[in-house]
């Protein structure tokens, strides 16, 4: 099995801080609009180096959604952030119309998305963001799994021209993807190469996918292991090339199984590779206040619920 070495422990949130710093850096057409919560989404950065550059809009998402899709129509590479559930939920509307629909080049950078938020309950932990945002036409959908990919990610979309929904966490996880791992918006990751199944992992979830592999190749089970960042548009030549050789998978996601990757896999296999899947994610649940890896662990989303699932499934075959 290929080996991912810990670089570090570091939160995805601080690699968007990152990234757009050298994607302002790189083009003066990059500001940033945030809804009062600048240091918590990391671009505190960006607002220092830039301050002609840089709208706190106050707590007023809806508002920072239009001003962002304005100042897009004027040639601006607007990147609005907020937490998940702001940026999504209570913004839909203006999102659908200002950014979808007038296909403007709005960049949505959503933090503290999924249970990883841990202790601010479930009002705050979006678990339903991907479906709202995939099901937009002309809307990018991405979820990097690390401090790295992160980065790579903003500095990417920022030289893309259309809507782009960008998900990422609160809390710090390992660092595994080399610095100069290339990022190319919709092309899938192939960690690790196996025949006996596919596990197929989006964000958080893709190290626990690594880590299940581990396991599963010490009792004799090869998993092919597949980072799908961008989830929309979904690469299906790498993922229907994995089907077609491991014939089972499982995806895994910090997500509802209703909307999400598991979701966009299974219509996908529907129509042109029938195959057994299994899901991790939340089956149909809110979260709840606690310790991310509390929260991990309740709902089910760690390496051993994924060996346990891998093997469910290649019982299907």
């Amino acid at each position: 099995m290929k080996k991912y070495p810990v670089l570090g422990m570091q939160d995805t949130r601080s690699g968007f801080g990152e990234g757009l710093l050298e994607a302002g850096n790189r083009d003066e057409n990059v500001v940033a609009l945030c809804a009062d919560l600048t240091e918590s989404v990391k671009m505190g950065v960006f607002a220092k180096a830039f301050p002609k550059r840089f709208v706190q809009c106050g707590i007023a998402e809806a508002n920072m959604i239009g001003i962002a899709a304005g100042m897009a129509m004027s040639g601006k590479v607007a990147f609005a952030s907020s937490f998940a559930a702001f940026a999504t939920g209570r913004v839909y509307d203006q999102i659908r119309q200002a950014v979808a629909y007038s296909n403007t080049n709005v960049k949505i950078a959503a933090s503290h998305a999924g249970l990883t938020l841990g202790e601010d309950g479930a009002t705050h932990q979006i678990l339903e963001d991907i479906g709202l945002m995939k099901m937009l036409p002309n809307m990018v959908v991405i979820n990097p799994c690390d401090f790295n990919q992160t980065k790579a990610a903003t500095i990417a979309i920022a030289q893309y021209k259309g809507p782009v929904y960008l998900r990422f966490g609160r809390p710090k996880v390992p660092v595994f993807i080399p610095e100069n791992m290339p990022f190319e918006i919709g092309k899938a990751i192939i960690l690790n190469e196996g025949a006996d199944v596919t596990l197929i992992s989006t964000g958080h979830l893709v190290w626990e996918s690594l880590e299940a592999a581990k396991i599963l190749e010490e009792q004799g089970i090869k998993a092919e292991v597949i980072n799908v960042h961008t989830i929309k548009p979904l690469d299906n030549t790498a993922i229907l090339q994995s089907i077609r050789k491991t014939r089972c998978v499982v995806t895994c996601e910090e997500h509802q199984y209703n909307g999400g990757l598991g979701d966009s896999v299974a219509q996908l296999l529907v129509r042109n590779e029938p195959t057994p899947q299994e899901y991790i994610g939340v089956d149909d649940l809110f979260g709840e206040s606690g310790k991310p890896e509390e929260l991990m662990i309740k709902y089910g989303l760690k390496a051993n619920n994924i060996v346990l699932a891998a093997k469910k499934v290649i019982a299907r075959k």
